[in-house]
């Protein structure tokens, strides 16, 4: 694994850990969740060069307001 893959994979933990405490849900659910909807592969580690610029609070909360958006689509 090169650096960079690993920084796309640490900013994938580090989002999913803290996004997690944000809606306490359990870090293994959350990434359940998220991975169900490739939100992991598409989202967080696809979009790093963008979302690696931003804080970790910022991007906490665009994937919990992502996966709710892909979530509640799903069940309509």
């Amino acid at each position: 694994m090169n650096d960079h893959e690993y920084d796309k994979i640490h900013l994938a933990i580090m989002a999913i850990e803290k996004a997690s405490r944000k809606i306490n849900v359990p870090k293994a659910e959350l990434y359940d969740r998220l991975n169900k909807q490739n939100l992991v592969h598409d989202r967080l580690i696809g979009m790093y060069d963008v979302l690696h610029t931003q804080s970790l609070d910022f991007v906490a909360d665009d994937i919990i307001e992502t996966l709710h958006n892909y979530e509640t689509e799903g069940a309509i």
